[in-house]
């Protein structure tokens, strides 16, 4: 089997102001390093937008439509300080909740065992009512939803190892006792959400944050001691990452001191564990990750994992 590669022209029209971290040249970076002749066999595959039953799952209607009547027709519109959207953001958005979605629905029906969505913008800070962080609508946490209701699954993980913590998914997921969420991911940062003790309401929700300054030594023990374990008694049929690579050392919105081979690494470890547990079926989704060289390099060493465990 091939990997599947979910992605749409929609990512490059949702434009962001000048200077903004969140930009299109960061889809284009990724789709370069996909580009070369190591990543010829990836299945590539257009990202249909998320159906409306897909975002009531994680949004009540009232939001849906707030971010669509946001959406400009010229120009810029801030939802926030960080958020902003431009006449491309909304079918950006819907495309990028769609491929988490339909990658679901490929790799449950058997078509495939993993998928990348190279998609943007992101989705882990978008809580419920309120979109924040760069993120309009919780991609990932639609996408389990997805695999919990319309293909009925009983477990579904969501492994979220963006240096920013995921309190959309956290907050979306915060009553959903069939889905065990882990994080790891630099604390103090934004948005101040991800502590220990935040454990959802059936414990389902492990937050494992790291110090400035923590390497990929840290990282793979924490994974290794706390993660795994938890993630392995868990037993989820299916796994889903939101990746981040802004944990590099590199990137510039954050203290994390990781490589692209740490990225590597976590990206097995999840894959050995969902052979263990999910038939190998793992689903990624782009989170961040800002500085374009770094997240190049480390969206390759990903994917590169993701595609030799899914011709296993």
């Amino acid at each position: 089997m091939t990997t599947l590669l979910y992605t749409h022209p929609a990512s490059q029209s949702h434009v962001t102001p000048d200077g903004h971290p969140e930009q299109v040249a960061r889809i284009d970076a990724v789709m370069a390093a996909l580009s070369g002749p190591a990543f010829a066999g990836l299945d590539r595959r257009e990202a249909p937008e998320a159906s409306r039953d897909d975002l009531l799952r994680v949004h009540p209607e009232a939001h849906i439509a707030f971010i669509e009547a946001s959406a400009p027709q010229d120009g810029f519109v801030s939802l926030d300080a960080d958020t902003w959207m431009s006449p491309g953001s909304l079918q950006a958005a819907l495309r990028s909740a769609g491929a988490a979605c339909a990658a679901v629905d490929a790799v449950l029906t058997g078509e495939a065992r993993t998928a990348f969505c190279a998609m943007r913008p992101p989705g882990h800070h978008a809580e419920r009512e309120k979109p924040m962080g760069f993120c309009l609508f919780g991609s990932i946490a639609a996408a389990a939803k997805r695999a919990l209701d319309v293909h009925g699954l009983s477990r579904v993980a969501i492994v979220d190892f963006d240096v920013h913590h995921g309190n959309g998914t956290q907050d979306l997921m915060w009553d959903e006792e069939r889905c065990l969420f882990v994080s790891t991911h630099q604390m103090p940062l934004y948005p101040g959400t991800g502590s220990p003790d935040e454990t959802g309401a059936h414990g389902q929700i492990l937050n494992l944050p790291l110090p400035s300054g923590a390497d990929g030594a840290l990282f793979r023990k924490v994974m290794e001691e706390r993660a795994l374990p938890a993630l392995r008694t868990f037993a989820p049929e299916l796994i889903l990452i939101s990746a981040g690579f802004d944990a590099h050392g590199s990137d510039p919105l954050a203290g994390l001191d990781f490589t692209e081979e740490d990225f590597a690494w976590v990206t097995g470890a999840l894959c050995d564990l969902a052979d263990e547990t999910a038939g190998g079926r793992v689903v990624s989704s782009l989170e961040g990750g800002y500085d374009l060289e770094a997240l190049a390099a480390s969206v390759a060493a990903h994917v590169t994992v993701l595609m030799e465990r899914g011709a296993r």
